[in-house]
């Protein structure tokens, strides 16, 4: 049977569900991680809400080979250190191999597996192996019914807690499509669900094969998922999005992250609250 999560636990600490992960989409540079990550942390504690920060040291996968990657593993894991140092919030960030997962695994509290990645049970073995969280991205490729595989290799690596992230299905004409039947799915495994609604409005390999996005439905899709009964929800914020050095379509603008957090809290906290019907 589905059930929706109650608590989150994060090393030694436990929070009430949901659970919002949010954070630039990559550190651009140190000064700018510290100042979204302040930001964010302000936000956190004015609504006492439990807050990961997101931000990757690198994006592995670009459609263009002239897209900004983002510093680096050597480069990137200092700066993370620095900002779950100064905010307070645990921190989370993509790891690529198994090797970075061990080097993450040191600095990080919880380990993000790329969407594309999704299948490599040597990474999720590897980032099970560390015992930090595991938050695995659903593949575009994959129908909700296919993640209970994936629970499956995290589980049997030992995970200390699984999470699985949806950012929706390709069906191939630069649109992605939220099933939220995903939800019941994916929380039959046993992990929990977390709702992606900034990748979700993604366009991906749009004009000049660079990724566009359509960020006006970001509330649209969050209050759905919100309402299906989500764990958490993740957002990708900028404070410029037009001028973010990736993903900026597809980004929340930072100044509008409270007045989605009033739209959602609310919702969130009454689905929880409604007996489940016996069907």
């Amino acid at each position: 049977m589905a059930r929706m999560r109650e608590c989150f636990k994060i090393g030694d600490i436990e929070t009430p569900a949901p659970l919002w992960i949010i954070g630039p989409d990559v550190i651009e540079d140190e000064g700018f991680a510290l100042e979204v990550a302040h930001v964010i942390s302000e936000c956190a504690q004015r609504r006492n809400i439990p807050v990961v920060f997101k931000a990757s040291y690198e994006k592995a996968n670009r459609s263009s080979t002239a897209a900004f990657r983002g510093p680096g593993l050597k480069a990137g894991l200092p700066i993370l250190a620095r900002i779950r140092e100064e905010t307070g919030l645990p921190i989370t960030t993509d790891v690529h191999d198994a090797e970075q997962a061990k080097l993450a695994g040191e600095v990080v509290d919880v380990l993000q597996l790329p969407a594309f990645l999704c299948r490599q049970n040597s990474l999720l073995e590897a980032a099970a192996a560390t015992g930090k969280v595991v938050n695995l991205k659903k593949g575009q490729f994959l129908s909700p019914w296919d993640i209970a595989s994936r629970v499956g290799v995290l589980e049997s690596a030992g995970a200390v807690d699984i999470w699985i992230t949806e950012r929706g299905s390709s069906f191939g004409y630069q649109r992605l499509i939220n099933d939220f039947r995903s939800v019941p799915v994916t929380q039959e495994t046993g992990a929990a669900f977390i709702f992606d609604a900034t990748h979700s409005v993604q366009t991906p390999g749009g004009p000049e094969g660079v990724s566009g996005g359509e960020r006006h439905f970001i509330p649209v899709l969050a209050r759905a998922a919100a309402a299906a009964g989500a764990d958490g929800f993740f957002f990708e914020v900028h404070p410029d999005p037009e001028n973010a050095l990736c993903d900026g379509p597809n980004a929340l603008p930072l100044d509008q992250l409270d007045a989605l957090l009033n739209q959602l809290e609310p919702l969130a906290k009454t689905v929880r609250t409604i007996p489940p019907l016996d069907l």
